[in-house]
């Protein structure tokens, strides 16, 4: 007997979920409708990758009225994280033969029929990852704001303002290379996104950026649960697997995507903080892991840091900031085991809060604008002390930075 041939798609469309059973019908009957204006030739499908949500998201999805065939795949029961989910998608992808591979969130509430189109069409024309470039609230995002982008632009000269911003589109043969890649298990949670562009970005693949206007969705405060935990232990994993990458080359010249669709910028998400809150959580993170933080601090760092946190009057600028971090990232890498790698990841917590505290006070009466010009400043901090992290290298004499011609 022949094997059975699987079906052929040219558009696979990804929406990965946990527990979206009231915003999902929505953005699949969008994606539907953008799929069938934009790309009428192509032959299409609709994924849901899910973790088995027990507030019938899989429902939710298959009676959304569609004339594009969906599909819905399951993680195992008990399995968990936006990476496994992912992870099926590829894997159906590749099966499929997709030529194009478009990723939303499920719980998008401001997506457009045009977001297809500014995600799908860069990819058809050869561009190997869409990442997305949106208005969002300049509490919105926090983890992007404070750590991923201006990390990104610091090492490794690259202007992708939304790393981790959900929504993405991609080659077959990006997706192959990052099927090849080592998946730690926090890539397989929310770790992915950060995984999947900075490897798009090392492994030398055609990226771009697509403007999608404003981005409304459940939006939340800072966090320093899991999903902290896993994006951080993810991007500082990837930067030292890399580090020959971003050690032993000076600062060129940035890398800035090009970018297709909205070039305005809109107005953002309207969100509320609890500043009270805010700085009630990120006191206990401080007086928890204290301690800590003082072991990999240098001292005047420590010092100041304690007195924000002592009198409640955040003022973490840029410059600190930025050493602050990279003091911890060479930390990480010089550690000896796991168990110290995790106290380093929670003595970033509350600084990552305090960082985020003196942004938010500095920020909130001020436009989107004014934000987006504060968050390339802390980017252009990033870049600029760069040197600062070598010279903790030379100090420990574990890595000298090689000269580049000019």
């Amino acid at each position: 007997m022949k094997k059975k041939q699987s079906k052929k798609y040219n558009i696979v469309v990804g929406i990965p979920s946990y527990n979206e059973s009231d915003t999902i019908s929505h953005v699949t009957k969008t994606v539907g409708e953008g799929l069938e204006e934009y790309f009428p030739d192509k032959k299409s499908i609709i994924v849901n990758v899910d973790n088995n949500s027990p507030d019938n998201t899989k429902d939710a999805f298959l009676g959304t009225k569609t004339r594009i065939e969906k599909e819905y795949i399951s993680t195992a029961h008990g399995i968990r994280g936006k990476g496994n989910n992912l992870l099926n998608l590829f894997k159906l992808a590749k099966t499929v033969g997709a030529e194009v591979i478009i990723v939303v969130d499920a719980d998008l509430k401001s997506i457009t029929k045009e977001w297809v189109k500014y995600l799908g069409q860069p990819v058809a024309d050869g561009y190997d990852y869409v990442i997305p470039l949106y208005s969002r609230h300049q509490f919105d995002g926090t983890i992007t704001n404070h750590i991923c982008y201006p990390v990104m632009f610091g090492l490794l000269s690259t202007d992708v303002r939304q790393p981790i911003g959900g929504e993405f589109a991609f080659s077959p043969k990006l997706m192959k290379y990052w099927l090849k890649q080592p998946w730690t298990e926090s890539t397989r949670q929310y770790g992915i996104d950060i995984f999947m562009s900075l490897n798009a970005v090392l492994g030398g693949f055609k990226i771009c950026q697509a403007g999608l206007g404003t981005k409304v969705h459940k939006a939340s405060a800072p966090k320093l649960g899991i999903m902290f935990e896993q994006v951080i232990e993810t991007l500082l994993t990837i930067l030292l697997q890399n580090k020959n990458t971003w050690m032993t080359r000076n600062n060129g010249d940035v890398f800035i995507p090009d970018t297709f669709g909205l070039d305005v910028l809109a107005e953002p998400q309207e969100l509320d903080i609890d500043i009270l809150d805010l700085k009630e959580k990120g006191r206990t993170s401080y007086n928890k892991y204290q301690a800590d933080i003082k072991e990999f601090l240098e001292p005047y760092a420590f010092s100041r840091i304690h007195e924000m946190f002592e009198m409640e009057v955040f003022d973490l600028t840029i410059l600190l900031w930025t050493q602050v971090f990279y003091n911890l990232l060479y930390r990480y890498d010089v550690s000896k085991s796991d168990e110290e790698r995790g106290k380093i990841i929670n003595a970033l917590k509350p600084l990552y809060f305090a960082r985020s505290l003196s942004f938010n006070y500095h920020t909130w009466k001020y436009n989107v604008k004014y934000s987006e010009m504060e968050i390339k400043k802390s980017a252009l901090g990033f870049a600029s002390q760069k040197y600062y992290l070598w010279g903790l290298y030379c100090k420990g004499n574990k890595l000298k930075p090689e000269k580049t011609k000019s």
